[in-house]
């Protein structure tokens, strides 16, 4: 399962630590800082619906900084 992930970060955060920080993440494939809005596009590669939803839901969200997430699911 792919996704894209459009990542807001908080105004105390420094969106580039942010990445740093995504990208020790298992399942992230990628994570790059943007110029304007998202701050970050993350790249989600995950075998299944449930490792997707504990990724998303229960890791990423949770970050400190993360402020706002937009999940595209690429369709295969």
């Amino acid at each position: 399962m792919k996704a894209y992930i459009f990542i807001n970060a908080g105004p105390t955060v420094k969106p580039g630590d942010l990445v740093a920080e995504l990208r020790g993440i298992s399942g992230i494939a990628s994570a790059d800082v943007c110029w304007g809005l998202p701050d970050i596009i993350a790249v989600v590669n995950v075998p299944d619906v449930k490792d997707f939803q504990t990724l998303v839901l229960d890791k990423l969200q949770k970050l400190r900084g993360v402020e706002q997430t937009d999940t595209h699911v690429v369709a295969m």
